[in-house]
């Protein structure tokens, strides 16, 4: 008898659990919601509802911050609906406090994408800008283009009234911007930098992530042109910084006040003109040789005059500089007259030629002009902080003459990937010339050339926007120990 009450005993005490389970089966399960973030388990809440009110109550200082009224959930938040017989559920407080730990939230704004303008890469990554509202960029943009465009230009453009060219002039064709750029709304971390305000982003579309924007106190005997070398800017970038001034050519005064910083624009605003002007055209220098003469003898037979055209171009230009220039006409109004120097031959080679710097001072205006036109895309100085060390020559052609500016040896014919196709001659007086982007040569190493001799072909080889020739006077081998000097000084 006892052995049978311990079985029945001992089966009630097996079958207890399985009761009891039966009996939960007769509730209603709960509808909970469980919090992941970034496909991490948070844990379950009842109410969704409360967990996004408690976030938006608790980030009062983010609404003040960014003026908006609602603050929302981190990116990477979900909430799923769950149904279950658990009660062990958290509170709402304890998963907020979960989420601000590991994560930021978010507001109501802009994601703006700007993909590189004429980048062959396609795989280069795009920048993201994030914006309060569309207004905030359009306006920044608006801020921007008239940076670049001057305001009378921006107003003929944008009254879209038809434009002419009596004798000489412009007609802008087109201003835009060159940059693919998508606008798509969004919930935007506040991790992220998230621009408020037009004067904010504005100087971020010009100056990039610069930080290095100051003032300079100028001094006696300053002009712009010195200011912005010396702080490693192009005059049209202080321009830019300080619209005060109308031109490079404005006083300064000692005690004056001034901008400086270096830009580093992150759109590019691209103007397209029809230009008609008069154009100086360099005198080509023919060198006839005497072997009846020294080789220290040099007479000019007949001196060079420079001659004018009238030409007409199409320019673009990118951010205010000129990028390229295409030839559309000619019209000689005065012809150019050739230099015929005579020189003798009798002697061993350069020898007796006086080298140094101090000779080529003496003797500026007899270095010739290396292409058949005088139009100046970009000039030797400062861009946006990095030193362009030649002048770029356009408005010839493609495939026009390219031309050695003194006698000397070709000591380089080559291809570099910036350079391109380009030719280094070195010149009995210590200096070298580079000309770089050529579509080809005519010359090879080792060769002699005398002045004027065409050498290459004008091209868009290696680093160029356009068709142009990079030309550069250095003293001493081009970057390997020499020193760039302004080839414009020399003429």
């Amino acid at each position: 008898m006892k052995i049978k009450n311990k079985i029945i005993l001992l089966g009630l005490i097996t079958l207890s659990p399985i009761i009891l389970g039966m009996k939960s089966l007769d509730k209603a399960p709960n509808t909970y919601y469980r919090v992941y973030l970034n496909n991490k388990n948070l844990g379950l809440i009842k109410s969704k509802e409360s967990l996004e009110s408690y976030i938006d109550k608790k980030q009062n200082s983010l609404k003040e911050q960014y003026g908006v009224s609602t603050i929302y959930a981190p990116e990477g938040l979900k909430i799923v609906k769950e149904i279950t017989y658990s009660n062990d559920y958290q509170s709402t407080k304890t998963i907020y406090n979960k989420i601000k730990k590991e994560s930021s939230f978010t507001i109501d704004g802009y994601k703006i994408t700007i993909r590189p303008y004429n980048s062959s890469d396609k795989k280069e990554n795009p920048l993201i800008i994030y914006t309060i509202n569309k207004k905030v960029f359009t306006e920044s943009v608006d801020k921007t283009v008239k940076s670049f465009v001057t305001d009378e230009d921006y107003k003929i453009y944008s009254s879209g009234k038809k434009q002419t060219i009596d004798d000489v002039g412009k007609i802008i064709k087109k201003i835009y911007i060159g940059n693919k750029i998508s606008i798509k709304k969004s919930k935007i971390s506040t991790n992220n930098k998230i621009y408020t305000s037009t004067n904010s982003l504005s100087k971020y579309l010009l100056f990039g992530g610069n930080d290095n924007e100051s003032k300079y106190v100028t001094k006696e005997g300053d002009t712009i042109s010195d200011v912005a070398y010396n702080n490693k800017m192009a005059p049209e970038e202080f321009l830019i910084i300080n619209p005060n001034f109308k031109d490079a050519n404005a006083l300064l005064y000692p005690g004056q006040t001034v901008n400086i910083g270096t830009l580093s624009p992150r759109i590019s605003i691209v103007e397209e003109d029809k230009v008609v002007a008069y154009q100086e055209k360099k005198y080509q220098t023919e060198t006839r040789n005497d072997n009846s003469k020294l080789v220290s003898y040099s007479e000019v037979i007949q001196k060079g005059v420079d001659g004018k055209d009238k030409v007409t171009q199409e320019v673009q230009k990118v951010n205010g500089e000129t990028t390229n220039i295409v030839p559309i006409s000619t019209e000689e109004v005065t012809p150019a007259i050739t230099e015929i120097v005579v020189k003798g031959t009798q002697g061993s080679g350069y020898g007796n030629v006086t080298s140094g710097y101090g000779n080529v001072l003496a003797t500026r205006g007899e270095w010739g002009w290396p292409a058949t036109c005088a139009s100046i895309s970009s000039p030797f100085g400062y861009r946006w902080g990095t030193l362009h060390d030649g002048t770029d020559i356009a408005g010839c052609g493609y495939g026009s003459n390219i031309f050695a500016a003194m006698e000397g040896t070709v000591v380089k014919v080559s291809y570099k990937y910036d350079n391109g196709k380009y030719i280094v001659i070195q010149h009995p007086n210590g200096f070298y010339t580079m000309y770089a982007h050529l579509s080809g040569y005519n010359v090879q190493e080792g060769q002699r050339v005398s002045k004027g001799q065409v050498i290459g072909y004008m091209g868009q080889t290696g680093f160029a926007t356009g068709v142009h020739l990079h030309y550069s006077i250095w003293y001493g081998y081009p970057y390997y120990g020499g020193k760039v000097y302004n080839a414009m000084s020399f003429y």
